[in-house]
């Protein structure tokens, strides 16, 4: 059929002022003020409790030979450095340097210690060496057996390495024990 044959209807009389184009077409609603703002308000809120969450791991979680959630005991308030013998001693070379452990070993034993084991700790890039110990009662036997190795870092209490009903002092041998050795 030809365009001007067919006969005209509602259709073909359409306003020129209309904006909307297609069908089913609804006005834009003006809300982008609110949804920025629930956004953002969600974006902190997550935000706030990610750092809360990490904050909280953080102090739960300390690296081989960081003080991390171990406290320190001032020298001033200290005990003497004794040599205890019930105390079973676990030496950790955290360094590359092969047999560190051994010999750190048989120096506490010539000088008293009961030394249980050694072993390569889980890591060796450790600068500081340093003796944990579980109890407070430990700190005694604790910083003797740093001053019996040399080694010039205060003890640091720590649960991390403690075994239920045992005395046990470890110690975790860092770079500046094996420049020492």
């Amino acid at each position: 059929m030809a365009r001007g044959t067919t006969p005209r209807d509602r259709f073909d009389d359409v306003p020129l002022d209309l904006a909307r184009v297609g069908a089913h077409r609804a006005p834009v609603r003006r809300r982008g003020f609110a949804t920025f703002a629930w956004a953002a308000l969600a974006t902190g809120v997550l935000v706030g409790l990610g750092v809360l969450g990490l904050g909280t791991i953080e102090q739960r979680v300390s690296a081989t030979g960081d003080t991390g959630g171990g406290t320190t005991t001032s020298a001033a308030a200290a005990p003497a450095a004794t040599v205890d013998p019930s105390a079973t001693v676990v030496v950790l070379n955290a360094t590359a340097t092969t047999g560190l452990a051994a010999n750190a070993a048989s120096t506490a034993r010539a000088d008293g210690w009961k030394v249980r084991s050694t072993a390569n700790a889980d890591s060796t890039d450790v600068k500081v060496s340093t003796v944990y110990y579980g109890e407070k009662s430990q700190l005694g036997a604790a910083l003797g057996l740093a001053k019996s190795l040399g080694i010039g870092k205060a003890p640091v209490r720590s649960d991390r390495f403690d075994v239920q009903g045992e005395k046990r002092l470890t110690v975790v041998l860092g770079a500046d024990f094996a420049k020492a050795a």
